[in-house]
């Protein structure tokens, strides 16, 4: 294991879920730019990576060596399916060590400030 203690990717899943981190880093939602624009480059002083693979998943941004975990939601994560999803992820998550904290696009894109202050309380 590595300094940080964290899950690797599945290896049966990995290469599908590399091109997929890829596209998705290649072409990000509007909030996750605004987002990453203030997390990249130790802005807030921690190293954070995006599309970042962890066991089946792909986390949105996480600060590996704090273990959190940043999603940004779009509007079909109001989906009842969905919402069901996404839970089962995040208790998959945080059996592993890891602190998700969820934000939706609007929240990023109307109040960056907000959503920045929110993360830095949890470094």
């Amino acid at each position: 294991m590595s300094t940080y203690d964290y899950q690797t990717a599945d290896p049966l899943l990995y290469s599908l879920l590399k091109e997929y981190a890829y596209r998705m880093r290649i072409n990000p939602t509007e909030a996750e730019s605004i987002l990453w624009q203030q997390l990249r480059g130790k802005a807030l002083g921690q190293p954070f990576r995006r599309q970042h693979i962890i066991g089946p998943f792909i986390a949105d941004f996480i600060c590996v060596p704090r273990k959190l975990i940043l999603e940004i939601d779009g509007g079909y994560h109001q989906l009842p399916d969905q919402q069901i999803s996404d839970e089962e992820r995040t208790q998959w998550l945080e059996a592993k060590g890891y602190k998700v904290i969820r934000f939706t696009n609007e929240e990023v894109i109307a109040d960056i400030d907000s959503v920045i202050n929110t993360i830095k309380t949890l470094l």
